[in-house]
């Protein structure tokens, strides 16, 4: 297995964003759901997981690695949204989450995170072993419900998981394991002679 700069990138923001993540939910659970310092650290996350999102994408094949794409990049619009929501509410401005019209289109950006993780343990079967692609599909319904209704400590447990899962497959891509070139070569840039 070739690692170049871009692959290095990539496997390792599946062990940055999600601590980063981790930090954010931490300081929400316990400072507040407005808190600003957990907001940026929120964004920085959000960030973080747009770049996860791509390494996901690699790995994938198909219909499932497009939708993945599409799916993913409605979900980081919508997390990083969620985080600037929590700087507005910190300033004493309007919470886009209870107000009407163009407002309310952060709420289905903000579904497409969990959706996103779903997805991606579906990209992962057969890459990752069972109990991983398990705790991630298991994270992906989970998020939402902790966020959604303000649930401190399982926000932090659902990001404790995905630190856990996400670390297991950085882990299996630096060990050359769990190598997508199995099912697209493309994906992990070897050449196929036409």
């Amino acid at each position: 297995m070739t690692s170049t700069p871009l692959d290095r990138t990539l496997t390792a923001s599946l062990t940055v964003a999600p601590a980063v993540y981790l930090i954010a939910d931490l300081l929400y659970a316990t400072r507040g759901w407005n808190d600003p310092s957990a907001a940026v650290v929120h964004i920085l996350g959000a960030v973080g997981y747009t770049v996860v999102l791509m390494r996901l994408v690699t790995l994938g094949t198909g219909v499932l690695a497009s939708v993945l794409l599409v799916a993913g990049a409605f979900g980081a619009a919508g997390n990083v949204a969620y985080g600037f929501n929590s700087i507005h509410v910190s300033l004493g401005d309007t919470d886009l989450v209870d107000a009407a019209g163009a407002a309310v289109l952060i709420k289905p950006l903000g579904l497409f995170f969990p959706l996103t993780l779903l997805l991606g343990a579906a990209v992962l079967r057969g890459l990752a072993p069972a109990w991983v692609v398990g705790l991630l599909a298991v994270s992906a319904l989970a998020w939402p419900v902790a966020h959604i209704a303000n649930i401190g400590w399982l926000a932090v447990l659902v990001n404790v998981v995905l630190v856990v899962v996400f670390g297991v497959v950085a882990a299996g891509r630096r060990r050359g394991t769990g190598d997508a070139t199995r099912r697209n070569p493309v994906a992990s840039g070897s050449t196929v002679a036409g």
